[in-house]
């Protein structure tokens, strides 16, 4: 089968498509063709070695899988051959086959695509344990998404509106703004223009938001943090502004509030019953037209370090998706 391979720690282009020995399903795996791959922002970090994971070289990045299963291993139950699934991955997506995990995975839903089941899982699956599970959003709190047009952020703005919040979307420039907008933004704050400070004290009245939900990371975290109401809760989600913050920890303290760390995958895998539970409620959104993923464009498997590119210059609006023939 063919797959992209990393073969040494570097930048997407560094990576090349290759000939590998098709995988064989442990217990309790299945073997999925690969349709499709979601491209997250986490694909760009373990390719340098920066990511929680470091899987043994060479390996293939992505998570996102769509596809059809091909082979069950011992004690799979859930699936069988010819099933459509889509599902979480720690990495091995960018290839034509993978054997994954039959807990962390689920029969993809009558009418959706494959391209749309791969773009599901993990911006929906983030945004709602991090809303739900993490900050206990509440309806008619006030919540803040940065990098709020990315592939995760965008979820978290339709996500927080569907759960009864007012909802701040900030982003780089007007146009992904838009966006935000016709997924349920109230109101928005342009940071390449605005002082995002100043807009959040305008837009709450002083008051500040309930919960922030932060992707970037960088200078606009602290800046964030200072808006915070009192009890609020910081959701730590990634850091796509290529910076860690160091955060004066006298800020929570002034505050009242909490600096929540937000990691899904490892929820995923951790509790794979409770994972189980939120999918289920966000297939029944999808299912009833509630959600509905955005895709701003779709790669063949030989143009992943295009795909690649285009998320870590923050190019995307929405989800890029992999398409594997």
């Amino acid at each position: 089968m063919k797959a992209i391979l990393c073969k040494s720690y570097g930048l997407p282009d560094s990576l090349s498509l290759e000939e590998v020995p098709s995988p064989v399903a442990g217990k309790g795996e299945i073997v999925v063709a690969i349709k499709a791959c979601g491209v997250n922002f986490p694909d760009t970090l373990i390719i340098q070695g920066k990511y929680q994971f470091k899987p043994p070289m060479p390996f293939s990045p992505g998570s996102d899988i769509a596809g059809v299963v091909t082979a069950i291993g011992e004690g799979v139950k859930r699936f069988k051959v010819g099933d459509e699934v889509f599902g979480m991955i720690p990495w091995g997506g960018y290839a034509e086959e993978v054997a994954a995990s039959e807990k962390l995975c689920f029969p993809k839903l009558p009418g959706m695509t494959f391209p749309v089941a791969a773009s599901f899982m993990m911006a929906y699956g983030t945004s709602y344990h991090a809303l739900k599970d993490r900050a206990n959003l509440q309806k008619g709190e006030t919540l803040l998404v940065l990098g709020a047009a990315g592939g995760v952020g965008l979820t978290a703005v339709e996500l927080g509106k569907l759960m009864g919040a007012k909802v701040i979307a900030a982003a780089s420039t007007d146009e992904k703004l838009a966006l935000c907008k016709e997924y349920g933004a109230d109101e928005v704050i342009n940071y390449s223009q605005e002082d995002l400070k100043s807009r959040i004290k305008e837009l709450t009245d002083g008051k500040g938001v309930d919960v922030v939900y932060d992707p970037v990371g960088g200078a606009y975290s602290e800046a964030a943090l200072r808006r915070m109401a009192w009890e609020g809760r910081f959701l730590v989600v990634g850091f796509a502004a290529g910076d860690i913050p160091k955060i004066p920890l006298n800020l929570p303290l002034l505050k009242g509030c909490q600096i929540v760390g937000v990691f899904w995958g490892a929820f995923a895998m951790n509790f794979p019953a409770d994972n189980l539970a939120n999918t289920q409620q966000l297939m029944q959104w999808y299912l009833s037209g509630t959600i509905k993923p955005h895709i701003d464009n779709i790669y063949p498997l030989a143009e992943v370090p295009q795909a690649l590119n285009d998320v870590m210059n923050r190019k995307a609006k929405g989800k890029i998706v992999i398409e594997v023939s």
